[in-house]
């Protein structure tokens, strides 16, 4: 057998729960909730897992102006952290200034390492949630740049007014608590003024801080994961390894072409490992195969691994 083409996942499919919902994506329509009560919101994020595919998630509250309670959000992150998706997040309603939210951001509940595949962005717009205009700018940007641009600058526009206006050292102290600024701008008008995910605070250090680098690292691996379905009935032996390789090292080159990382060859923007040393004995009585991907994105410049596990025919 050759090698398998694996193709890219589609970008911004975007899931919409919560009160009054009414505009959500058709893959999802049939799980919209329109009770608005915590109970039936929780019952939509779990029929979620019914959907094929989606890579972008915003939960309403209950009632207009309100919040999100902190189970909710809890329950919706694993669910974004197991359908590989990015949930954008909204701020509390009693958040009135940068300070205050930079220091309170931990009542989310939103923390630990699955809080790389989240982004809260502050303030609220003056008269609505700012998570489904975010999502389209997600949408809008992909479409135009691709997936590993940042859904941020002065392209990243909003048709609304702001709650609360922020200044320079406001977008400073938020940044650094990892929470992504919504700015007014002459000429410009509402954008999008960062791009860090909920891992992206300044003491943290991860190397998922930023929302392009996530993204792209949750791409590859929805597209491999997808494409690399047709292993569960290989033999899981060298042969297999070689098959898998092959295939993910031509996906990458496609992206690699397209401008997702950094590199002047394909040797110096991603790696592929697929092989005895990734699968051992017992991985493969069990039909596991383990790919160990690691590519260099656009910012920040050092390597991301990815560890990707397919199933074969188990001995």
């Amino acid at each position: 057998m050759s090698a398998a083409t694996i193709a890219s996942v589609p970008t911004a499919i975007t899931a919409f729960v919560g009160s009054n919902c009414d505009l959500v994506d058709a893959a999802v329509r049939d799980f919209a909730d329109h009770g608005g009560t915590q109970h039936e919101t929780l019952a939509t994020l779990d029929a979620l897992e019914g959907v094929d595919l989606f890579n972008l998630l915003c939960v309403l509250p209950e009632e207009s102006g309100g919040d999100v309670a902190p189970e909710v959000w809890q329950q919706a992150l694993q669910i974004c952290v197991r359908r590989r998706a990015m949930l954008i997040v909204d701020p509390p309603a009693a958040w009135t200034d940068a300070a205050a939210a930079a220091a309170s951001v931990t009542v989310l509940g939103i923390t630990g390492e699955d809080a790389r595949n989240a982004a809260l962005y502050f303030p609220r717009g003056a008269d609505r949630l700012a998570c489904g205009a975010i999502a389209g700018v997600f949408a809008r940007t992909d479409a135009a740049r691709s997936v590993w641009k940042a859904p941020a600058g002065v392209e990243a526009t909003l048709n609304f007014a702001l709650q609360h206006p922020l200044n320079d050292n406001d977008t400073r102290v938020l940044a650094g608590a990892g929470i992504n600024s919504l700015r007014t701008f002459p000429v410009y008008g509402t954008v999008i003024w960062g791009a860090r995910t909920m891992r992206g605070s300044d003491a943290l250090a991860d190397e998922y801080k930023y929302i392009p680098v996530r993204r792209l690292a949750l791409h590859i691996e929805e597209s491999l994961l997808r494409g690399l379905a047709w292993t569960m009935s290989e033999p899981n032996d060298a042969r297999l390894w070689l098959q898998i390789r092959q295939s993910a090292e031509m996906f990458l080159i496609d992206l690699w072409r397209a401008g997702a990382f950094q590199g002047a060859t394909p040797g110096a923007a991603f790696s592929v490992r697929c092989d005895a040393s990734t699968t051992t004995p017992t991985d493969i009585e069990q039909g596991i195969v383990n790919v160990t991907i690691g590519f260099a994105p656009l910012r920040p410049a050092e390597f991301v691994v990815l560890y990707i596990r397919v199933l074969a025919a188990s001995a």
